[in-house]
């Protein structure tokens, strides 16, 4: 719908000018506005049509220009509206639309688009960098947000630096809002203006797939806000949101639901999914708050909610529009990636449409980083008896294609940054951290950081300010940084620790019952069998000397990463060199290896 419907600068008879469609079928009257009519409705009308879509060719009006269409209701009353189907928008508080030439940026990531076509994602590394632009790095001058170009040099850079293979970025639909993080759109086809133009992220994503970083967008199709100028009463009438507030009005956000049962509204959003992907070459799609989407019940007492027309909670028209979205993005752009936030235990999220499932490529697994991090924020003598906030997880391990997140929710509204929620002194905290991070990224599922987890920084995440990048050059922090990066390469390097992330096969505990020294161990292999790793994790201060662990076979063995390594900004208890498994039978194996287990270290072994 984009190609068609919003403001499309064109020469008609030799003159220049803008062709305008907007879907307003219950308008009574509508015209474009801009400086040219002194923002006067009436003055430029477009013209009604059987489809409810008003046309019209305006003389004169053409690249960057400010415009907004003045509709008319039929009770008379007048709004002025941006265009939902604007490609760029005025700087906020200003709520124009604005008309912008899409095509004609020159790409060159054509190398990129083939290898990326061709890549099954599911059996290849995926580590993501979660990203808000408005407040990764400031500017050292007066202005209040990097642009899209400087964020192309410095962004890109320190990604490729820290061995990600993905960037995803918070939403940078247009939002009016600071605070709601881009979570409240108003431009679902129009990039925030905060850091540049159109072409100028563009730009920034080229950049991204030249250093062969891949880029992901969060995307809203759950709910939309309530401003004025936006997509609510759009034509004087509930166009886009049901217009009864029980299906409606989303309680917790104070903002509006799309009606997934109207066509129009369905093909608005397919269209803007599809645009981010096909105009800006983005490499996939993450869906917040789905399972805001699946159930009517949401967040609603009883009474506040109408039962679907089977008298159940499942949002039938919702699941019927992501089943559509996914299996469209899938069959026409292969090699792109659709990632569920969804919190709930509905089956199927990232399983095929035609086998019964949401069709999405991957879902967060938000049960893992409750349980893990409600481990970890215990303090290490009480751990013992909390052995299975761990080795739950792996019960329901592979029943969905899960990414493993330690997100921006994670660090917001008082849950402080994750340094933080580590017990004990500054030294064991950062051990704690280092730890969680080791465990992450050797558990099976592919990986979510938000920004300033590298950083160890101590205050929780605020959106006005930008990461505490003073602390580069402390020791600790400079060794937590240092480690992130050698963790992702090591998973980059080793296909046992990503080819079978969705497979049982690739996994195997060695032991997950040792609760009173609160150590776990596990086998990671790929599908060949032939790359072979140990994960041993001490959740204890505790050094544990000659701890045997059982081996699946004979060999040399060699340390390959330590999270307590001297780099690292740790004690350096460790095995150093290579080891040779022992005819010792322990674990169920026939071979074992006796290890110094570091004090909340992770260690990682590879079989020679």
């Amino acid at each position: 719908m984009y190609e068609y419907l919003g403001a499309h600068p064109v020469t008609i008879n030799d003159i220049q000018g803008t062709r305008f469609a907007v879907w307003a079928p219950n308008a009574r009257e509508v015209s474009v506005v801009s400086d040219r009519n002194g923002w006067e409705h009436g003055q430029a009308s477009l013209q009604p049509s059987d489809s409810g879509i008003w046309i019209g060719f305006i003389p004169e009006i053409g690249h960057e220009e400010a415009y907004k269409y003045s509709i008319q209701a039929h009770d008379g009353s007048i709004v002025m509206k941006a265009d939902p189907f604007a490609f760029a928008s005025e700087f906020r508080p200003r709520t124009a639309s604005i008309v912008y030439k899409i095509d004609g940026y020159d790409w060159d990531d054509q190398e990129w688009l083939e290898k990326r076509e061709g890549t099954n994602w599911l059996e290849s590394p995926v580590s993501v960098y979660e990203v808000n632009l408005a407040s990764w790095k400031k500017p050292d001058d007066e202005r209040d947000y990097l642009s899209y170009a400087e964020l192309a040099d410095d962004l890109v850079e320190y990604v490729v630096q820290m061995g990600y293979t993905h960037i995803e970025l918070m939403p940078i639909t247009e939002y009016p809002f600071d605070g709601s993080w881009g979570y409240q759109s108003t431009g679902y086809f129009s990039p925030t203006c905060r850091h540049g133009s159109p072409h100028d992220l563009m730009y920034f994503i080229d950049r991204c797939h030249q250093a062969d970083i891949g880029v992901l967008l969060d995307w809203v199709p759950g709910h939309f806000p309530t401003d004025e100028h936006g997509l609510a009463k759009f034509d004087g009438t509930c166009l886009y949101e049901h217009a009864d507030p029980r299906r409606g009005f989303h309680p917790d956000w104070n903002t509006l639901i799309f009606n997934y049962g109207r066509n129009e509204v369905r093909e608005f959003l397919f269209s803007s999914a599809r645009f981010w992907v096909d105009k800006y070459h983005v490499d996939g799609i993450r869906v917040d708050a789905v399972a805001s989407m699946l159930y009517l019940d949401y967040s609603r007492k009883e009474g506040e909610w109408l039962p679907n027309e089977h008298g159940g909670r499942e949002n039938l028209e919702a699941i019927q529009f992501l089943k559509d979205l996914n299996t469209q993005l899938h069959r026409d752009f292969p090699g792109i990636l659709t990632v569920a936030e969804e919190s709930t235990s509905w089956g199927g999220v990232s399983r095929p449409v035609y086998d019964g499932g949401l069709g999405f490529s991957m879902k967060w697994d938000m049960g893992w980083m409750n349980d893990t991090l409600r481990y970890m924020h215990n303090e290490p003598i009480h751990r013992s008896h909390l052995q299975n906030d761990l080795s739950f997880r792996m019960v329901y391990a592979f029943t969905e294609n899960f990414v493993l997140p330690l997100s921006h929710d994670e660090v917001v509204h008082e849950k402080r940054s994750l340094i933080s929620q580590m017990p004990g002194d500054p030294w064991q905290q950062f051990a704690n951290l280092r730890l969680l991070y080791g465990y992450q990224y050797t558990m099976p599922g592919k990986k979510l950081l938000f920004m300033g987890g590298e950083l160890g920084q101590w205050h929780e995440w605020n959106h006005d300010s930008e990461l505490d990048w003073k602390l580069c050059g402390l020791e600790y922090h400079d060794g937590l940084r240092r480690y992130i990066g050698d963790l992702n390469r090591v998973y980059r390097d080793y296909p046992a620790l990503y080819q079978t992330d969705f497979s049982s096969e690739g996994f195997r505990w060695i032991q997950c019952d040792d609760s009173q020294q609160s150590v776990f161990s596990f086998i990671r292999t790929d599908f060949s069998q032939d790359d072979c790793l140990i994960a041993v994790a001490n959740f204890t201060p505790v050094p544990r000397e000659s701890y045997r662990v059982g081996l699946p076979s004979k060999g040399r063995y060699v340390e390959i990463l330590n999270s307590d390594a001297e780099i690292y900004g740790g004690s350096n208890k460790g095995n150093l060199g290579e080891m040779e498994a022992e005819d010792i039978p322990f674990h169920g194996f026939e071979q074992s290896l006796s290890l110094c287990l570091p004090p909340l270290g992770m260690l990682i072994l590879k079989r020679l």
